[in-house]
C-alpha cells in the first residue's frame, strides 16, 4: 500500500495494557502488556491466530467486556488524553457509536431481526444527536448511499434478514459512521463474506478513511487483507505484540518467525495443483499453558534454550521496526543461506 500522510496528533494511546480473565478460578492474561498508537487518518492492523487477543483488545478500548465477564484490567487506555480505563460505564456510553465505533464480523447477529434498518439507523442518529426523526432518517439515507448501497430508500424499509451478506455488512458500517466516528474498530469486518465483497469492503473502508479522515483499528487474520489497506502492521500472538513495522517493511523483512510464518500463508496463484499451503506447526496454546519464555517458543523452528527461559523484549532492530524475538538477527541469517 502506498503511504499516506497522517496527522502526527494520537487519537488512541495504549501503555502497557493487560487484560485478564477470570477462568477456573485463575486471573489469565489475555492481553499481555501492549503499547499501541493510532494517529489521526491512520490506519493501523492487528494480526494474528485466532486466540491471539486481537478481539478482546480491541473490545476493550469500549469496554465491552464488562457485563457477565469476570475482568482485570491494567494499564492504560488513552483516548484524546482521557484514560477509558478510569471513566465511568456513562461517560463510555457516550464515547461508544459517537467517538468510537465497531463493525463486528458478523453482521446479520449485530443487527435485530425484529427491526428495521431504519429503526436502527435513526436509534444511533438519535441517541448521539438533537435531531428530528425525519432530519435522522434523511442522515440514514446520506449514510446508506456513502457506503455505496444503491437504493438507501428502500433498504431502509427492509429487515436484516431480507439482505445480502454484503449489503448487510454495508448496513452495519453506515451505522458505525453515522455520528462521524474519531475511531472506527473493524473486528474482522470481511472474514463472513466471499471474496468480491471483501475486496468492497475493504476498499469502501479505505475510501472512508481518505474522505472522513477517521482512524481505523482494523483487526484481522488475513495478511493479504492488511497489506492493501493498512499503514501501519502490528503482529499478535498470545496476548503480544511480537512485530510492528510500516506495512511495506514488515512484508519486505519479516524480523520474527510468527511474522514469517503468517506471510508465508497467503495463497499464491502460481502454486502447484495438489500442493498443501504452508501452515505454521502446532496451534496457540491454552492460556494457562502459556510457555515460561517467548510465547511462540513451542511452535519456532528456530527456538534455542534462551527462548524457553526468558521472554525477549521489544527492541527496534531496524529503523522504526520493532520486534520481540532473541533471534531477530540469526533468523534473517538463516532465511538468507
Amino acid at each position: 500500500m502506498a503511504k499516506q500522510e497522517v496527522e502526527a496528533k494520537e487519537i488512541l494511546e495504549f501503555k502497557r495494557l493487560k487484560v485478564k480473565f477470570a477462568i477456573h478460578k485463575q486471573w489469565l492474561p489475555v492481553v499481555d502488556e501492549v503499547d499501541l498508537k493510532i494517529h489521526a487518518g491512520e490506519i493501523i492492523g492487528i494480526v494474528g491466530e485466532s486466540g491471539s487477543g486481537k478481539s478482546v483488545m480491541a473490545q476493550s478500548v469500549l469496554r465491552l467486556r464488562d457485563h457477565g465477564t469476570a475482568v482485570s484490567y491494567e494499564g492504560k487506555i488513552l483516548f484524546e488524553g482521557n484514560d477509558l480505563l478510569q471513566s465511568s460505564l456513562s461517560q463510555i456510553r457516550d464515547i461508544r457509536g459517537n467517538k468510537i465505533s465497531i463493525i463486528f464480523q458478523d453482521s446479520l447477529n449485530s443487527l435485530s431481526p425484529v427491526h428495521t434498518v431504519e429503526k436502527q439507523l435513526s436509534e444511533v442518529i438519535t441517541l448521539h444527536k438533537q435531531v428530528s426523526k425525519s432530519e435522522a432518517k434523511k442522515q440514514s439515507m446520506e449514510m446508506l448511499h456513502l457506503t455505496g448501497i444503491p437504493d438507501p430508500s428502500g433498504c431502509l424499509k427492509k429487515y436484516p434478514f431480507e439482505l445480502s451478506g454484503g449489503m448487510q455488512q454495508r448496513v452495519m458500517i453506515a451505522m458505525a459512521l453515522a455520528c462521524e466516528p474519531k475511531l472506527l474498530i473493524a473486528d474482522e469486518p470481511t472474514t463472513a463474506l466471499d471474496v468480491t465483497i471483501q475486496e468492497q469492503i475493504l476498499r469502501l473502508i479505505k475510501n472512508l478513511n481518505e474522505t472522513m479522515g477517521m482512524s481505523v483499528l482494523f483487526i484481522t487474520h488475513d495478511m493479504g487483507a492488511v497489506s492493501k489497506l493498512c499503514h501501519r502492521i502490528k503482529v499478535m500472538y498470545l496476548g503480544q505484540i511480537v512485530e510492528d513495522a510500516e506495512t511495506e517493511k514488515l512484508f519486505e523483512t519479516p524480523l520474527h518467525p510468527y511474522t514469517e510464518g503468517l506471510i508465508g500463508c497467503i495463497p499464491h496463484l502460481e502454486t502447484e495443483r495438489g500442493n498443501p499451503l504452508p501452515t505454521i506447526p502446532g496451534t496457540v496454546p491454552a492460556l494457562s499453558e502459556i510457555p515460561k519464555g517467548c510465547h511462540f517458543c513451542t511452535r519456532c523452528t528456530y527456538a534455542e534454550e534462551c527462548c524457553f527461559q526468558e521472554q525477549p523484549p521489544m527492541i527496534e532492530a531496524k529503523q522504526d521496526h520493532f520486534v520481540k524475538c532473541w533471534r531477530y538477527d540469526k533468523f534473517a541469517d538463516l532465511k538468507e543461506d
